[in-house]
C-alpha cells in the first residue's frame, strides 16, 4: 500500500503544519493580548500615580507619597514601582528622601528622550515580568501648572518617570492551560480525521495501488494478474469491471496463439507483448490474404513465381535467388525463376529436394557440390513440398553469413506465402499439364492439331507486323497402312515415333513440327523462302528413308512423300495455304511416293478449288 502510505504521510503532514501554526497564532495572540492588557494595566496605574502625586503636592503633603507608594505595590502582580527625578527637577528640589534618581540605563533613556519604554522578561520555567517606564512631561495648560512649582523647567521637559514592574505568570499559566487544550483538541480533532479520510479512501488507495501493480504487468505482456476485492464497494466495482475486461483480454490473446497455428508458420522468437505480437500477426495475415487474393486471379503458374518474387524483393528485401521445381515423379528438376544469376545446376540434381531439408553453406561449407563455390558467396535451399509429386524449392544467395542468418529467421514468414500460394500452383500447375497435354500428342510428344489451331492466329499476325515467311510441309510414310496390316499398331508406333524423331533431328528449335493425324504430320519452317523448302524436304526424306523401324527381332525401312507451300507467298488464307500443301502431297503420292512436291498453281484442279470450301 504505497499510495496509502504516501497520503496517510502527506496528509499527516499538512495538518500537523497547520496544527503547528494554530499553536504559534494562539501564542502569538495570547501572548499580545497578555501583555496589552499588562501594558494597560500599568499605564493606568502610572498614571492614578501621577495624579495622586499632583494632589499630594498640590495639598503640601507630598512628603507622605512613599506610604502611598508602598499601598500601590500590595496591588495584585505589582512586583515594585519608583520614582525617578529629572535633573532639572534634582537641581531645584534635591533627590528626595528614598533617592530618587535614576536606577538604570532605562530610567536615563526616558528621562532623556521623554518616551515610555517597556521590557518583557520572559522565562518558559522561571518567573516571568513586564515593566514599564513612563515619562512625566511638565506643562503650563490644563488645571495644574506644572511649571508654577517647578520653575527651572520648561514646558515640554521632561520633569521624572514612574517605573511600574509586574508579574506575567498568572498571564502565562492561563496562556499555558488554554494552549494545552488547544493541543489536546486539535490533536484528538487531527486523529478522528486522519481516522475517518483513512477509513474513507483506503478501498480506492487500495483499487489504485492494484491497478498500478496490474498495469505494470500489463505494459510488460503479463496480462494475467487480477486486482481482486477492496474492501469498499464502489471500488470493488470498479475492480471486477478491470479484472472481467483482463479476463476477456487474456482469454482472447490465448486463443489466438493456439488458434494462429492453423495460418501461420510462428517465429521462433517473440515480443514481450502478446498484443504486440497479435498486431503484428494481423498485420502479416492481412499481408498474405491479399497475397493470396492476388494469385487467384493470376492465369498462368508464371505469373504467380512473379508475384512471390515481387513479395521476396519488395517485403523480405532479397536480391539473389531462385525457384526451383522437383518432378517427384519424372525425377525431372528446373529452374522456373531466376532473379539476378543462376549460381547451381540444380538440373543435375537437388540436393534440398532429395533430402528434403533446409541446406545452409553456413552449417557446412560446400555442402551442395552443384553449387558454383568460386563465387565466395553463401546460399540457403528452402524445400517445400507442394503436392505429391511436385516440390519447391527457393534457392537464396547471400554475400554475408550476417546476411545468411537473416534469411534463415525469414523462412518461417517466406513458408506463410509459400503456404498460400500451394493451392494455386497446384491448380495451375494442373492446368499447365492439362493444356500441355490438351496440345500435345501422347505418343510422339509433339505437338498435336489443337495447338495448331490455337497458334494459327498468333503465326498469322507475326507474319503481317514481320514480313516473313512460313513453309508449310504435310508429311506422311508411304504405305503406312501395310505396317500395320503386316507387323500389328505396336510397329505401327514406333515408325510414327522414328519419323517425329527425324523430324525433329532435322529442324531448327524456331521451327514447330506437329503431329497433324494418324501417319499425317505438319512442319512449320519459321522464316523459310522455296529454296530452303525443298531442302529441308529432301533432308527430312532422304533421313526417314535411312532409318531402321525395329519389328521384333528385324528392322525394316519406309518412305515418305512430303508435299509443301509457303504462306503467305501462294495465299494469304493459312488454312488454304495448308491445303495447298495437301494438294502437293497428294501429287508426290500420285506420281510415286518418296519425293518432295512444292505447290504450284498447277496442280490445282478447278473441282477441288472452289474457295467457297475454305
Amino acid at each position: 500500500m504505497v499510495s496509502k502510505r504516501k497520503i496517510s504521510f502527506s496528509l499527516f503532514l499538512v495538518m500537523a503544519v497547520m496544527f503547528i501554526i494554530l499553536i504559534l497564532n494562539i501564542l502569538m495572540n495570547f501572548r499580545d493580548y497578555g501583555l496589552q492588557s499588562v501594558e494597560n494595566k500599568a499605564k493606568a496605574i502610572a498614571q492614578t500615580v501621577k495624579h495622586s502625586l499632583t494632589s499630594h503636592m498640590v495639598n503640601g503633603v507630598i512628603d507622605n507619597r512613599e506610604l502611598f507608594l508602598q499601598q500601590i505595590t500590595k496591588l495584585e502582580n505589582i512586583d515594585n514601582i519608583w520614582l525617578s527625578r529629572a535633573p532639572a527637577v534634582i537641581e531645584q528640589f534635591g533627590i528626595g528622601n528614598n533617592n530618587e534618581v535614576a536606577r538604570d540605563s532605562i530610567d536615563e533613556e526616558v528621562l532623556h528622550t521623554g518616551k515610555e519604554k517597556a521590557v518583557i522578561d520572559e522565562k518558559i520555567f522561571g518567573k516571568s515580568s513586564y515593566r514599564i517606564t513612563i515619562p512625566y512631561i511638565g506643562s503650563s495648560e490644563g488645571t495644574i501648572d506644572c511649571l508654577s512649582c517647578h520653575t527651572t523647567a520648561k514646558s515640554g521637559d521632561t520633569l521624572g518617570a514612574i517605573t511600574i514592574s509586574m508579574s506575567v505568570d498568572d498571564i502565562k499559566e492561563v496562556g499555558i492551560i488554554t494552549v494545552g487544550n488547544t493541543i489536546v483538541i486539535a490533536l484528538v480533532l487531527i486523529i478522528f480525521i486522519l481516522i475517518f479520510v483513512n477509513r474513507l479512501i483506503s478501498p480506492f488507495l487500495m483499487l489504485f495501488d492494484s491497478i498500478n501493480r496490474v498495469m505494470k504487468k500489463a505494459q510488460k505482456g503479463d496480462y494475467s494478474d487480477r486486482i481482486g476485492l477492496t474492501n469498499g464497494k464502489e471500488s470493488d466495482s470498479v475492480a471486477s469491471w478491470i479484472d472481467s475486461l483482463l479476463e476477456k483480454l487474456q482469454t482472447t490473446l490465448d486463443d489466438i496463439e493456439q488458434k494462429i497455428n492453423v495460418f501461420l508458420v510462428h517465429q521462433k522468437t517473440k515480443k514481450e507483448d502478446p498484443l504486440i505480437d497479435v498486431k503484428l500477426t494481423v498485420n502479416r495475415l492481412a499481408d498474405i490474404y491479399r497475397f493470396r487474393k492476388t494469385i487467384e486471379h493470376d492465369e498462368y503458374i508464371n505469373e504467380v513465381y512473379d508475384r512471390l518474387a515481387y513479395v521476396l524483393k519488395d517485403k523480405f528485401k532479397l536480391s539473389d535467388f531462385n525457384f526451383i521445381e522437383a518432378d517427384t515423379t519424372h525425377k525431372n528438376v528446373e529452374i522456373v525463376y531466376v532473379e539476378k544469376e543462376i549460381h547451381c545446376a540444380a538440373q543435375d540434381g537437388c540436393r534440398a529436394d532429395r533430402t528434403n531439408t533446409l541446406v545452409d553453406s553456413c552449417q557446412f561449407h560446400d555442402i551442395c557440390d552443384k553449387f558454383n563455390h568460386d563465387t565466395n558467396k553463401y546460399y540457403i535451399c528452402i524445400p517445400y513440398s507442394i503436392s505429391n509429386d511436385l516440390d519447391f524449392i527457393v534457392s537464396i544467395i547471400c554475400d554475408t553469413k550476417e546476411e545468411n542468418e537473416r534469411v534463415r529467421a525469414l523462412s518461417p514468414s517466406i513458408q506463410d506465402y509459400i503456404d498460400a500460394a500451394k493451392p494455386e500452383i497446384v491448380s495451375k500447375k494442373l492446368m499447365q499439364i492439362l493444356e500441355l497435354t490438351a496440345r500435345t500428342d501422347p505418343l510422339t510428344g509433339l505437338f498435336n492439331r489443337k495447338y495448331l489451331e490455337e497458334s494459327v492466329k498468333t503465326m498469322i499476325s507475326q507474319v503481317k507486323r514481320s514480313d516473313i515467311k512460313y513453309g508449310i510441309l504435310m508429311v506422311d510414310i508411304d504405305f503406312f497402312k501395310m505396317i500395320n496390316d503386316n507387323y500389328g499398331h505396336d510397329v505401327g508406333d514406333q515408325a510414327i515415333k522414328v519419323i517425329s524423331q527425324t523430324l525433329i533431328e532435322n529442324t531448327r528449335e524456331s521451327d514447330t513440327v506437329i503431329r497433324y493425324g494418324g501417319e499425317e504430320f505438319v512442319v512449320l519452317l519459321y522464316n523459310c523462302d522455296e529454296n530452303y523448302l525443298f531442302d529441308v524436304s529432301e533432308k527430312i526424306r532422304i533421313a526417314f528413308s535411312k532409318k531402321e523401324i525395329p519389328a521384333g527381332t528385324i528392322t525394316f525401312n519406309k518412305t515418305i512423300s512430303i508435299g509443301s507451300s509457303i504462306f503467305p507467298l501462294h495465299t494469304d488464307n493459312f488454312w488454304q495455304c495448308l491445303k495447298f500443301a495437301d494438294l502437293a502431297l497428294y501429287n508426290a503420292k500420285d506420281t510415286g511416293r518418296n519425293k518432295s512436291v512444292i505447290f504450284s498453281p498447277d496442280l490445282i484442279k478447278d473441282s477441288e478449288l472452289n474457295e467457297q470450301q475454305y
